[in-house]
């Protein structure tokens, strides 16, 4: 058996390692365009907000972890083409120009997704940025040596640039967040969480500009003086571009069946339209079980998993996805929040007629004199099937954990009725007899 991987970040990782330790004899190709691999870009706006002290621990692989585990790595190497019919692909080494045409019986695409690029007026200044490789990040760390970069314009304001506002804050710059939407992180919780993040978010100095669309980048000399909206005209040294992102798919387009955004689409092996091709990660689709369909949600947990799944089927073993919740969660300037499945809002956009319930309480007893904060819980649910559809979650305290029952909720559709009796344990040391799941739930209507 030959399996050639095309991408080994984190779902080409996972799916490497899993057919090396599980098919002993399975012959692994692996191509790779960047010089690295495995970097939680997730740790970026840590290692700019000088939160960590390097990039070192960002990384839990390389070329010689999986070469020691058996495979045959390429770094470096763009991969130029794939003949579906004859079975091969045709690689480039991007440094030394060396070709390669590697036969295959099972091939794994792991090609990820790429920023979106904004066509814009001064796009190619000095100082615009994208941040999304460990290259990326480290231009940017050097660059943030100059003085002369005072301000910096991060323009998005979903996950990624909300936690980049926050580190270029803590690196001594000021910041403005620009968005044409009208708050931040729209797209995960409803309005009375945003608003949440929005307060943290101008208290601590980073001045927000909302329902402002990017139309011009100005220069001086080359390099960034200013960005104009389509509402106002505001003085900046750097602009940072993070308005989201698209499936690297452009390999294979036009020769597998893709999903209404570009990603190939994927059955529940991870299998495309073409036998003995799959595709994991950020360039496939997942299923998504709050609304029962396929969709497209780009998250580091649901790449490792879709690889586990595409290294068992290529392999013989069948095995299928349970499907994802899309479950999430930020941290910025400790308030923490958390979500999975539909907002209330989203849930809506879907079609679904749907009710919420929330409830807000402190943590522990008041008696207990330990940390004791307050927490909030949103819980989503469709007003006809009464199944859980989503749920949201927000405090200064570490509340991650407690997301993982609704997100298993939602996975195994119990009904808001249901959750009002799940069996919660109580300590005061932990939370209350009387605990915010609970009374939430009590409250649904």
């Amino acid at each position: 058996m030959k399996v050639v991987v095309v991408g080994a970040n984190h779902a080409g990782t996972a799916t490497i390692n899993t057919i090396l330790s599980n098919y002993p004899g399975t012959e692994v190709t692996v191509f790779d365009k960047n010089s690295n691999i495995s970097f939680l870009g997730c740790g970026m706006a840590l290692w700019i907000g000088n939160q960590i002290d390097g990039a070192e621990g960002l990384f839990y692989s390389n070329k010689e972890k999986l070469e020691s585990a058996g495979a045959k790595v390429y770094m470096q190497t763009e991969v130029t083409g794939v003949d579906l019919d004859k079975k091969v692909v045709y690689a480039k080494n991007i440094v030394d120009g060396t070709e390669y045409a590697e036969s295959y019986d099972k091939v794994i695409l792991s090609t990820g997704s790429l920023p979106i690029d904004l066509n814009l007026p001064g796009r190619e200044l000095n100082n615009v940025q994208f941040v999304k490789l460990y290259q990326n990040a480290a231009e940017v760390i050097e660059k943030m040596k100059d003085p002369a970069i005072k301000h910096v314009t991060v323009v998005g304001a979903g996950y990624i640039g909300v936690e980049l506002a926050e580190a270029f804050k803590r690196n001594g710059r000021e910041v403005r967040l620009v968005d044409s939407s009208t708050d931040c992180l729209s797209t995960y919780y409803d309005k009375e969480f945003r608003e949440k993040m929005n307060e943290t978010l101008k208290e601590h100095g980073i001045e927000l500009s909302f329902g402002e669309l990017l139309k011009e980048i100005k220069g001086t000399d080359g390099k960034v003086s200013g960005i104009v909206t389509d509402k106002s005209e505001y003085q900046t040294d750097m602009v940072i571009l993070c308005v989201g992102f698209r499936p690297n798919t452009d390999l294979l387009k036009g020769q597998l069946e893709t999903f209404r955004n570009g990603a190939y689409l994927v059955d529940k092996t991870q299998k495309t339209s073409r036998d003995d091709v799959y595709a994991i990660g950020d360039c496939a689709t997942v299923y998504d079980n709050a609304i029962e369909n396929t969709n497209y949600i780009a998250l580091a947990t649901n790449a490792v998993r879709s690889g586990v799944i595409a290294a068992h089927n290529v392999c013989g073993t069948h095995l299928e996805t349970v499907g994802v919740q899309g479950s999430n969660g930020i941290s910025i300037y400790g308030l923490n929040m958390v979500s999975t499945g539909l907002s209330e809002e989203n849930a809506k956009r879907y079609g679904y007629e749907v009710l919420s319930t929330s409830f807000t309480d402190v943590q522990k007893p008041e008696f207990m004199k330990t940390e004791n904060e307050e927490v909030t819980v949103k819980i989503v649910y469709d007003a006809k099937t009464r199944r859980i559809l989503g749920a949201q979650m927000a405090s200064k305290l570490d509340i991650s954990l407690g997301l993982h029952v609704f997100s298993l909720a939602i996975q195994e559709k119990v009904t808001i009725d249901k959750f009002k009796l799940l069996d919660i344990f109580f300590l005061p040391h932990f939370n209350k007899p009387y605990n915010y799941y609970t009374m939430a739930a009590l409250s649904a209507k």
